[in-house]
């Protein structure tokens, strides 16, 4: 008769393996970190993902949304700037600038009910997770920049309008193209005529 085979070494970490022989049968118990109590220890996962561990995207958290919100407004809002539309890219400039500021200046979510206050005050904003907030924090500043880009091009754009308003009226109320040509020469003979003159 064969000898029964013994265990293998690979399921020794599988908690649905069977006990080694010898020993009694025992109810099932989920086998976890070095004190038994999970592969934590029974630490709170929140705890631990403020200390290091990966920052996932939390819908609920108005800190987190607001860096994404950065981040989207002000990409979009230099997309409409470069576009020659520098109402809509001024709009969502400010607004990218608001969710920016305020996802970093932000205050964390208050504690439950219940528990011990902390003995110093916890740190407000995307601090308030610790490493975990890099993504969101990265967002947030991408949005900050790309809101002052888009500020930046409709502000440009605005500025060109009122310094060389004769030129964008006259181009504006000319009726055929060599009327708009004609409207060439209100324009300085510098780079920035070169670039706005009507083409041919």
């Amino acid at each position: 008769m064969p000898d029964r085979r013994q265990p293998d070494s690979s399921t020794d970490d599988n908690p649905f393996a069977a006990p080694p022989e010898g020993r009694p049968d025992q109810p099932w118990q989920p086998r976890g970190g070095g004190d038994g109590t999970g592969g934590n220890g029974g630490a709170d996962p929140k705890d631990t993902e403020g200390r290091g561990g990966p920052a996932r995207w939390d819908p609920t958290d108005p800190i987190q949304r607001r860096a994404r919100y950065a981040l989207l407004a002000g990409m979009w809002g230099f997309f409409f700037g470069i576009f020659g539309i520098p109402s809509v890219g001024l709009l969502l400039g400010a607004l990218a600038l608001y969710w920016g500021i305020s996802s970093l200046r932000g205050k964390p979510t208050p504690a439950e009910p219940g528990t011990a206050p902390a003995t110093t005050p916890p740190p407000g904003g995307l601090a308030a997770l610790g490493e975990a907030a890099r993504p969101q924090r990265t967002a947030a500043v991408s949005g900050l920049i790309t809101a002052s880009l888009a500020i930046l091009l409709a502000m440009t754009s605005y500025g060109l309008q009122l310094a060389y308003k004769d030129f964008y009226v006259c181009r504006d109320d000319a009726l055929t193209q060599s009327a708009e040509l004609e409207c060439n020469t209100l324009l300085p003979n510098n780079v920035v005529g070169d670039i706005l003159k009507v083409r041919q």
